[in-house]
C-alpha cells in the first residue's frame, strides 16, 4: 500500500473550505490543502435530483494518518453526509512526497 494518500471532499462554499483547510493543515493532519473554488455537483438525495455549486478541496496526507483526517471531516463538515474519498498516491516527486510524510504528524 502506498504511504500517501489523495483526500478529496467538498464545500458549500469557499469560506467553510478556507477555515477547515486552514484548521485541517494547522493540526498536521494533511501537508496541503487545495481548494478549487467552484464545481456544479449534480446528485440524488433523498430521493430529488439536486444541482448544487460547491467547492473541491484536495488534501494530502499519509496512510498513516488517513482515519484523524477522515474523523475531523466528519466532525466538522456541514453536511449531514460529506463526501470523503481517498485513493493512493503511487507515484510522485520523491521530494514532495518526503515533504508531505514530514508535515503530517500521526
Amino acid at each position: 500500500m502506498s504511504p500517501h494518500v489523495l483526500v478529496l471532499t467538498t464545500f458549500p462554499d469557499s469560506t467553510i473550505a478556507t477555515r477547515l483547510a486552514k484548521e485541517i493543515v494547522q493540526s498536521r493532519l494533511a501537508a496541503c490543502v487545495n481548494i478549487m473554488p467552484q464545481a456544479q455537483s449534480v446528485y440524488m438525495w433523498q430521493g430529488e435530483q439536486c444541482t448544487e455549486t460547491e467547492c473541491i478541496a484536495l488534501m494530502k496526507t499519509t496512510e498513516s494518518g488517513y482515519k484523524k483526517l477522515q474523523s475531523y471531516i466528519q466532525n466538522h463538515h456541514p453536511y449531514e453526509l460529506p463526501e470523503i474519498i481517498a485513493t493512493p498516491i503511487t507515484k510522485g516527486l520523491d521530494r514532495y512526497l518526503g515533504w508531505v510524510t514530514e508535515s503530517v504528524s500521526i
